[in-house]
């Protein structure tokens, strides 16, 4: 293996080697230090015999002259396996769970092959994450992308933990699996994580990467895509249902804006790359199913949008690329509702593809629009009486008002540790509705409202 003492010069995370040959674009090296100290870098860019590489580790001690660069003639690659079910690895497939190294069945490049859009199958299968506010009015269906909006301070830490705690395709429980991608936290964060799991027993059919902080940047880009690669294995080479989480998105677009500044790229908006959109398409377009194959791969990637802005670039490009959102609201937090969801705002594209008979219950959809329609009249009643004073509602519009109220503490607020069938989310539902008269649900058929609303025929019109 041919190595090079040409290094140039050093700029922050970046390098620059010359006369080297036989190079490739994002090829894994080693830096061999004057001490015998190993660290390592990818090539980033190639200009003739130029190497411009990124280092993985910090520049310090480096020095230019007495430095060496090997190239190892392929990219970043994970070692998988089944026994990496119930481990932690660092955000580069290192075990930092004290257990022995993985001996891999086969080491699979961390960039993935693109899916062929003729081999995806639709999605239609209704997985069930035990929180009411996405089973009963924004449903997840396997195979489908579903991001989380939050901000800095709310409990999405939490929610992320409980829906990989209580997520399952129903009827398929023993061939179901989580990976955890955790990109950019703090040590506390993982404590929660990994303790959490690890507590819970859930930790024995999870795969887990934690990427910290004060890790650098580019290990911080290569996390999600090593989850990604345990996820594929999992799901097309062992055929499981596989549910990836990411938390934090926004930070990992951080890490693509600091490597992007550091090369003195043009910025994009907000000083964001401009390849932005398609590398986070990279990694989202990864989830899907594939026709002819048992397995699939289900994505919740969870994103703290910068000042609760909706149209900044990390939340604005993953809303064009993903099939809908979770949003989660600082005024519900505020109010002690757990998990905070505003139903509202949220959409799940595609749940109309895994409701109804046979896959969750034949009143389902009747029942979701029907809480939709209901609730929303409700906010707006609740607002009217803000401005104009509770004397001002008419006796229908009280009624509405007072239900937005019910439904947030019933229904959305379930604490992170209830998990609730979708049997029972329905009935919570029907519970509300029974609240309001037989002739304000409009949405409900009446075969429905006879089985549900009033199923012994003795209930009186309010």
């Amino acid at each position: 293996m041919r190595e090079y003492k040409t290094i140039s010069e050093v700029a922050g995370p970046l390098m620059l080697v010359k006369g080297v040959e036989n190079v490739g674009y994002d090829e894994l090296g080693e830096i061999e230090l004057a001490s015998g100290e190993i660290r390592h870098c990818r090539v980033l860019e190639l200009n003739g015999t130029d190497a411009l590489v990124q280092l993985f580790e910090d520049s310090a001690g480096l020095n230019l002259e007495q430095s060496k660069v090997r190239f190892l003639g392929h990219g970043i690659e994970l070692g998988v396996s089944m026994d990496m079910l119930g481990r932690v690895f660092d955000g580069m497939g290192n075990p930092i769970d004290d257990g022995p190294d993985i001996i891999p069945d086969k080491m699979m490049d961390i960039n993935g092959l693109p899916m062929n859009p003729a081999a995806r199958e639709y999605p239609s299968e209704f997985i069930q994450t035990g929180v009411s506010a996405i089973d009963g009015l924004n449903t997840l269906v396997r195979g489908q992308k579903l991001p989380i909006f939050s901000e800095a301070g709310l409990p999405h830490a939490e929610l992320a933990a409980q829906i990989a705690r209580q997520a399952k395709v129903l009827g398929s429980d023993s061939n179901f699996a989580v990976v955890f991608a955790a990109v950019g936290i703090t040590y506390e964060e993982a404590e929660f994580f990994v303790s959490d799991f690890r507590r819970t027993g859930s930790i024995d059919r999870t795969v887990m990467f934690m990427n910290l902080a004060n890790d650098p940047a580019v290990e911080r880009i290569a996390t999600p895509r090593m989850a990604l690669t345990a996820a594929e294995y999992l799901a097309f080479e062992k055929h499981m249902h596989v549910l990836v989480i990411i938390t934090d998105i926004t930070n990992y677009a951080e890490s693509l804006r600091e490597v992007s500044a550091a090369r003195k790229e043009v910025p994009g908006r907000r000083g964001y790359p401009g390849y932005l959109y398609t590398d986070l398409a990279t990694m989202y377009e990864r989830a899907g199913k594939k026709k002819g194959v048992e397995g699939s791969i289900t994505m919740i990637p969870i994103l703290t949008m910068p000042e609760g802005d909706i149209t900044h670039p990390i939340p604005d490009l993953t809303g064009y690329i993903t099939e809908g959102q979770i949003i989660l609201s600082s005024d519900l937090n505020r109010k002690g509702i757990t998990p905070p969801i505003d139903v509202l705002p949220s959409l799940s594209r595609l749940k109309d593809k895994g409701i109804g008979e046979g896959k969750t219950r034949k009143d389902h959809a009747d029942v979701l629009n029907q809480l939709f329609a209901i609730y929303a009249r409700g906010k707006e009643a609740k607002e009217l009486m803000a401005i104009l004073g509770e004397a001002a509602l008419s006796d229908t519009d009280k009624l509405y008002a007072r239900f937005a109220d019910e439904f947030e503490e019933r229904y959305v607020s379930q604490g992170f540790n209830t998990d609730r069938s979708i049997e029972e989310t329905l009935e919570i539902g029907w519970e509300l509705l029974r609240e309001m008269p037989r002739s304000e649900l409009k949405r409900v058929r009446d075969a429905y409202l006879d089985e549900f609303y009033d199923p012994e025929g003795k209930k009186e019109e309010k």
